[in-house]
């Protein structure tokens, strides 16, 4: 196995009148993420060659007005997501904890659905076309989906199920090494680096070839649609070795299914994961029988 490396999850903290500001790993793969992802959305928004009859969804000055609308349905969709699908009975009784985004709790379909919602507004208030504008966005995610689940990693947070193979982790922590019978260290699949190199480096490679190299930006719906069947079938594949949250595990239960029986589990991310998937191959489907009318 590997031992985890001794890593802060600060970068840095300075102590300011007793107040202790902290710039967390997490939080830079945010900010770095956004970064990236705005300069990409610049540079596809001006090469009009790019996209149908040579007219891109928005101006490229337009792109920072997206980005404030991205952020905000970042932040709240990503954290009402965590708190409904994940966790919906404890908030019941602890409201005041909803707000507490320091505590940490995101949930990325929950974000995403918050992003569709804020693009949603925004492209009705500029008159944007709904899927190339849909394009845009989902062509500039998975870099932010790198760097998250690699500050996944880095906060040892997130982690998989245990696993034999060399190259499980011994992450730190009691509840990380609580591997039932199993005594000493326990190694855990490193299931946010899978999702890093599916979700994230995978997918936006491939974003970018059909993009910048095949034109895919021409079809509307055809990136997007890549991108929500690539994410889904990701994190459901990874789901396999994944650790599922707290409150879906029990005795009788341990897998951490949703649903399940002798022969049949389903987790909550692959409960999740399944409409993207549909929604994803539909709008591929959409745009091929689009183009070729």
């Amino acid at each position: 196995m590997i031992i985890f490396p001794d890593i802060s999850p600060a970068l840095f903290s300075i102590d300011v009148g007793g107040f202790e500001f902290a710039l967390r790993w997490y939080a830079l793969a945010y900010i770095i993420g956004i970064l990236l992802g705005w300069r990409l959305a610049i540079l596809a928004t001006r090469r009009s060659a790019l996209w149908p009859k040579n007219l891109p969804p928005i101006e490229p000055l337009q792109v920072e007005d997206l980005l404030t609308y991205v952020i905000v349905g970042v932040i709240l969709g990503g954290r009402l997501g965590y708190v409904l699908f994940y966790k919906p009975a404890y908030f019941v009784t602890h409201p005041a904890e909803i707000l507490m985004l320091w505590n940490g709790g995101m949930a990325f379909h929950g974000g995403l659905i918050g992003v569709i919602v804020a693009a949603f507004l925004f492209y009705r208030r500029n008159l944007v076309p709904y899927l190339s504008g849909a394009d845009l966005l989902a062509l500039c995610t998975p870099v932010g989906l790198l760097l998250g689940r690699s500050a996944n990693f880095i906060n040892a947070e997130l982690w998989g199920r245990a696993t034999d193979l060399p190259w499980g982790v011994a992450f730190p922590g009691v509840a990380a090494q609580a591997c039932g019978q199993i005594t000493g260290l326990c190694a855990r699949h490193p299931s946010q680096l899978y999702e890093a190199f599916l979700e994230g480096f995978v997918l936006l490679v491939l974003l970018l070839y059909m993009s910048f190299r095949k034109k895919a930006l021409t079809r509307p719906g055809l990136i997007t649609g890549t991108f929500f069947a690539g994410y889904g079938i990701a994190r459901y594949l990874v789901e396999f070795v994944r650790q599922p949250d707290l409150q879906f595990q029990s005795v009788e239960n341990p897998i951490g299914y949703v649903f399940y029986s002798d022969n049949f589990g389903i987790t909550m991310g692959q409960i999740l994961s399944l409409p993207m998937i549909l929604v994803g191959l539909t709008l591929v489907i959409r745009a091929y029988i689009r183009q070729a009318l």
